[in-house]
């Protein structure tokens, strides 16, 4: 399964309305996009089939924002892929397929089987444990 920026940004914009679930104040588009480097109307339009699926709720007016709408324990990082529009890729074979192509296509239908059950096993809280916990630290050399 290939991530996308769509599902990258998606998991983060859900992520920092998980942080601040137990805050009832809505957080602003620009708090996200500023803290992540999301860009703005990029951000609108991955924040809308996330209000489709009832994770998130707008909130109008001058201190309005978004907040997540369901406990983050219900939202795994596979529902937000899937939700994102990311699919599973098709077969690669060709009509004819060669014994090589074959092999190869069973690895990738593996690797795409691993991904599926990290991602599915991971929910929004787990990701907000692990930031509270500092297993979210990375080292860039």
């Amino acid at each position: 399964m290939m991530i996308s920026a769509r599902v990258h940004y998606a998991c983060l914009a859900l992520f920092e309305l998980a942080m601040r679930a137990d805050d009832t104040t809505p957080v602003a588009v620009r708090e996200i996009t500023d803290k992540h480097n999301i860009p703005g109307p990029f951000l609108v339009q991955i924040l809308r089939p996330l209000r489709a699926a009832g994770w998130v709720q707008s909130v109008r007016g001058s201190h309005g924002g978004y907040r997540l709408s369901v406990d983050p324990s219900q939202i795994t990082l596979l529902d937000i892929a899937e939700a994102m529009g990311c699919q599973d890729r098709n077969s690669h074979l060709s009509e004819t397929p060669t014994k090589s192509a074959i092999a190869l296509q069973h690895a990738w239908d593996e690797a795409n089987e691993a991904s599926r059950a990290v991602l599915s096993g991971l929910r929004l809280s787990d990701m907000v444990e692990r930031c509270h916990h500092g297993e979210a630290t990375m080292f860039y050399i």
